[in-house]
């Protein structure tokens, strides 16, 4: 993979639309999966495009994730893509969608996987709030800030959790990646390519190094925002374990659950076909519910809430990308991200193994080794 940069025409959105454009224009790709701004513009959704001409209203950064987009390319191509797929992705969901492939559920033949760096984004109801608010500037001021590698919400706002924790704000693995932190994005983006589409693309002047030469400082400002990200992360970690110690405290997190499965609905890489929370097997005879309550002399209703998340807990968190979709879908604010990425660093610290960070690795989820449990040990 080789560094170019784009020079800026008119503004960093436009420059990348005209650039996603030319993905269709010069035939690299026949659809191109991007997100748009809605026509009220409160929201920003992923869009499958055909038509060149119709790419209007693109904003690849906008600060708002609606759905892991992971979970779309799954539908796009799981049971075989028509043409040339390319797909505008974050790191997160470049993560689950490596995991979903893994797991046989996506497929990345004739998919270009192109990257966007993250500036962080804020829950729907934020984002459209300030959307109505700004005039539609919120892309605007984070590419502003995105120089320095300092990304503040706005005053009187936050970040999604997923996001103030996330280590990963520029993604690999891809085919293409526009890259905007550490550049003065009103002047140029950077782009990574192979050779092959770089001369497909007709980029120009390759850059030279790594981190790439560019106009600012990309390295540091990356750095930098990574540092702060990670310590927020360990902080919220140590917070989880001092409260978390037992049975009963793991209990208390999850006191407000209602089961309603919106956290599995929204995970990317909440794999099962035949989920057995979607069965009958927890819609018990009425009989069962008074033989418990008379057993133990009173019971929690609706029943199961915690083998739910324990059984979440226990099929995924090995594949956790931390993408904080979980919590965002929460109607009562659990802080699911918080407890599987937290529990999810120290099972993928067992095994070794980061999600999302290479197709060649294997899934600890769909591996037997006869060591293991010695191997295992030793790492601890």
């Amino acid at each position: 993979m080789n560094h170019y940069t784009l020079e800026v025409e008119d503004s960093a959105l436009e420059t990348m639309t005209a650039f996603l454009r030319g993905l269709l224009e010069k035939g690299i790709v026949d659809a191109l999966l991007v997100p748009r701004h809605t026509p009220g513009g409160d929201n920003v959704v992923q869009a499958l495009f055909t038509d060149p001409a119709r790419l209007e209203g693109v904003d690849p950064i906008a600060p708002v994730l609606p759905v892991n987009s992971a979970k779309l390319v799954s539908d796009l191509t799981e049971t075989g893509a028509v043409g040339r797929l390319g797909a505008v992705l974050r790191s997160c969901e470049v993560r689950a969608l490596i995991e979903l492939v893994k797991l046989k559920q996506a497929s990345l033949d004739n998919v270009v996987l192109v990257g966007v760096d993250c500036l962080g984004t804020y829950e729907m109801n934020d984002y459209a709030a300030l959307a109505a608010s700004s005039n539609g500037n919120l892309s605007t001021d984070l590419l502003a800030q995105a120089t320095e590698g300092h990304l503040a919400p706005h005053e009187g706002h936050q970040f999604r959790v997923a996001c103030q924790m996330c280590e990963y704000p520029v993604p690999r693995g891809v085919d293409l990646a526009l890259g905007v932190i550490g550049l003065d994005t009103a002047n140029e983006i950077l782009i990574t390519a192979s050779d092959e589409l770089a001369e497909k693309l007709e980029l120009g002047r390759e850059t030279a190094g790594f981190p790439p030469k560019v106009g600012g400082d990309r390295g540091g400002a990356v750095d930098r925002l990574v540092a702060q990200r990670t310590a927020e992360r360990d902080r919220r970690f140590a917070e989880f374990r001092q409260r978390v110690a037992d049975m009963p405290s793991l209990l208390a997190e999850f006191s407000r659950c209602i089961r309603c499965h919106n956290c599995m609905v929204a995970c990317p890489i909440c794999y099962c076909k035949e989920c057995i929370f979607r069965t009958a097997t927890f819609d018990h005879a009425s009989a069962q519910y008074f033989r418990w309550a008379n057993r133990k002399g009173s019971i929690r209703m609706p029943t199961d809430t915690l083998i739910f998340q324990l059984t979440r807990l226990n099929h995924m968190v090995s594949s956790c990308v931390g993408c904080g979709m979980c919590e965002s879908a929460c109607p009562n604010d659990l802080p699911v991200a918080t407890i599987f990425r937290a529990v999810g660093e120290k099972v993928q610290a067992l095994f070794d193994y980061v999600p999302g960070r290479s197709l060649e690795e294997e899934l600890p989820v769909a591996t037997f080794r006869e060591d293991e449990l010695t191997s295992l040990g030793e790492r601890e």
